[in-house]
């Protein structure tokens, strides 16, 4: 049985509702809001999460080498997995599930989407309401998944920042939630060497 030790590094300027569940080594960096109910669990190894994600309600970010998974080998020999990087500017909506061991900047996981740990996310990407993606394969950058078939097409734009989204989550959910305190600095860090 592997025992996961509990290590939050929560940047400053983000926002962590204390009603959200952490599990294991977490670096939650600067923007980022977590909402309450959310749930984030590094099972196989540490798990960073980007400058100005949102991870909204019951949404789960799980980092989990299945066993039967090309990478499982690789983890057992070198004893310790690489961390999984969440690039910036990721919006996880409302119940959507996402296990995938690499992901882009900029994607959008709409609610009750699903994504395992075979896929592959670029930059831009967005995962449509209730779209499940089990199978092995790589979303290119821009690539938009819809409907229950989750067919896919190109983007024509670039993703958006949720800027506006996150400027008024800083605002209200001070007003009605508790929140985590801010316990790294990495300029306080850099002193330090």
């Amino acid at each position: 049985m592997n025992i996961v030790r509990n290590d939050f590094k929560i940047m400053p300027r983000s926002m962590v509702c204390e009603d959200s569940n952490l599990r294991g080594d977490i670096t939650i960096s600067s923007g980022c809001v977590i909402h309450p109910c959310s749930t984030i669990i590094a099972e196989s190894g540490p798990i960073v999460l980007g400058e100005n994600c949102i991870v909204e309600e019951y949404a789960t970010l799980r980092y989990r080498i299945p066993e039967n998974h090309p990478d499982h080998g690789a983890l057992k020999a070198e004893g310790v997995a690489k961390p999984l990087i969440i690039g910036p500017d990721n919006v996880f909506e409302v119940g959507c599930t996402v296990e995938a061991l690499s992901i882009g900047e900029r994607n959008v996981f709409e609610c009750k989407s699903y994504v395992s740990a075979d896929v592959t996310v670029g930059s831009g990407c967005v995962i449509g309401a209730g779209c499940r993606l089990v199978c092995q394969q790589t979303l290119p950058d821009k690539t938009i998944v819809y409907e229950a078939q989750c067919m896919q097409r190109e983007a024509m734009d670039k993703q958006k920042t949720q800027m506006i989204q996150l400027d008024h989550l800083r605002k209200i959910l001070p007003n009605y939630h508790h929140l985590r305190k801010a316990n790294y600095d990495p300029k306080k860090a850099r002193e330090q060497v």
